[in-house]
C-alpha cells in the first residue's frame, strides 16, 4: 500500500486466452481469463448475444466464433447493464434489435457519455481498436420493465430484472427449459466484482433471487463458465461474500466516523488475504470502497464517475 499504483488498470496489457464453449443445448460462453464475458443463445431461427465486448473490432471475434457453429442471423443484442465495456461493441453484430431494461436506458441518458470516457481511461486494453466504436452512445431499440419474453423459434428466452446489484438496471437472460442463466456482472467467478455503481444493500438479495431460479449452468460477467449446480452455487456465494465483506467493513468505518482514506486502507487490508488472488482486485477496490462509503453515509444512488473524478479518487486513495 505504500507504493503508488499505476492508475486503475492502465498497466494491465497482458493478452488473455479466449475460450468459446457450449454450456447447454442452446447456450454458449465466450470467456477470456477474467476479462469481460459474452453469452450467446442460438435459437431455432436466430441468435441472441448478451454483452457485446467493448468495441466492434472485439465483437468481430465473437461473431467469428458464432459463425463456426451456426449461420443463423444475429437478431438480438441484450445489454445486461449500461457500462461501456459491455455495450460499445454492439454495432459489430448488425442485430435487428438492441434490448435493455428501461432502467439501463435511463442510466445511458444520465451518465453514458461520462461513463464511456471514464472506462476507456481506466482500462485501455479492454478497448482494442477503440476507433471502431461509432460516435455517440449505444442506444437500445427496445426496452422493458421487470420481464420480457422472447421466442427464438420454440426456444423461450426470458429477460428479467431480479433486483438491483451491480447497477440499478441489471438484466439476466434466462433459459427456463435448460435452467441456464447469463448473469452479466451480477455474478463473477474468480474475478473481483466492480461495485462503483452498485447497490450494496440490495445485491445479496438479488443473488438470492438468482439462486431461487436454480440454474444448472451460468455465464458470469467475468471468469470461467459455470457448468454444474455446484459451480453456480460457488459463483453466487463468492460474489455475495465479497459484496457483504466490503460493505460490512466500510459501514463499520463510517459508523466510527473515519474518513474515506482510512476506511479504504482498513478495508483493503481486511479483504486482501481472502480476495487479492481474484483478477482486477487492485483495480476495483478504490471504486468499490468509494461507492460503499457513499451508500453507508446515506447516498442512496451512485454518483456519476467521470474521468476527472476517477483520477481524483485514485490520487486520494492510492497516491
Amino acid at each position: 500500500m505504500s507504493q503508488a499504483k499505476k492508475f486503475a488498470s492502465q498497466a494491465d496489457m497482458e493478452e488473455k486466452k479466449i475460450t468459446f464453449s457450449q454450456i447447454s443445448e442452446h447456450a454458449w460462453a465466450y470467456t477470456a481469463e477474467g476479462d469481460p464475458n459474452t453469452g450467446i443463445i442460438i435459437g431455432d431461427d436466430c441468435v441472441l448475444v448478451a454483452d457485446t465486448q467493448a468495441t466492434p473490432a472485439m465483437a468481430a471475434d465473437v461473431v467469428r466464433r458464432i459463425r463456426e457453429v451456426t449461420d443463423k442471423p444475429i437478431k438480438y443484442v441484450v445489454l445486461t447493464h449500461y457500462h461501456a465495456v459491455r455495450v460499445l461493441g454492439a454495432a459489430g453484430y448488425g442485430a435487428e434489435h438492441v434490448l435493455a431494461s428501461q432502467d439501463t436506458r435511463d442510466l445511458i441518458v444520465e451518465r453514458g457519455e461520462e461513463d464511456k470516457a471514464s472506462e476507456i481511461g481506466r482500462f485501455p486494453r479492454l478497448f482494442q481498436n477503440v476507433e471502431t466504436v461509432p460516435p455517440g452512445l449505444t442506444w437500445p431499440t427496445m426496452t422493458f420493465t421487470g420481464k420480457m419474453t422472447l421466442w427464438l423459434g420454440k426456444l423461450e428466452v426470458q429477460l428479467i430484472q431480479l433486483g438491483r446489484g451491480h447497477t440499478k438496471g441489471d438484466t439476466v437472460v434466462w433459459l427456463p427449459q435448460e435452467r441456464t442463466l447469463l448473469s452479466g456482472d451480477l455474478v463473477e467467478f474468480g474475478a473481483t466484482p466492480y461495485a462503483g455503481d452498485a447497490y450494496f444493500q440490495d445485491w445479496p438479495q438479488t443473488l438470492d433471487n438468482i439462486a431461487a431460479l436454480k440454474p444448472v449452468a451460468l455465464v458470469p460477467g467475468r471468469g470461467a463458465a459455470l457448468t454444474t449446480p455446484e459451480a453456480v452455487a460457488e459463483g453466487l456465494t463468492g460474489t455475495r461474500n465479497f459484496i457483504s465483506d466490503v460493505y460490512a467493513s466500510v459501514q463499520e468505518g463510517v459508523k466510527a466516523g473515519r474518513d474515506l482514506n482510512a476506511v479504504y486502507k482498513e478495508t483493503y487490508a481486511k479483504l486482501k488475504p481472502k480476495y487479492s488472488q481474484w483478477v482486477i482486485f487492485d483495480h476495483c477496490m478504490p471504486f468499490d470502497v468509494s461507492r460503499a462509503y457513499d451508500e453507508a453515509s446515506g447516498h442512496a444512488d451512485p454518483r456519476v464517475w467521470t474521468a476527472q473524478r476517477d483520477i481524483d479518487m485514485w490520487k486520494a486513495l492510492e497516491g
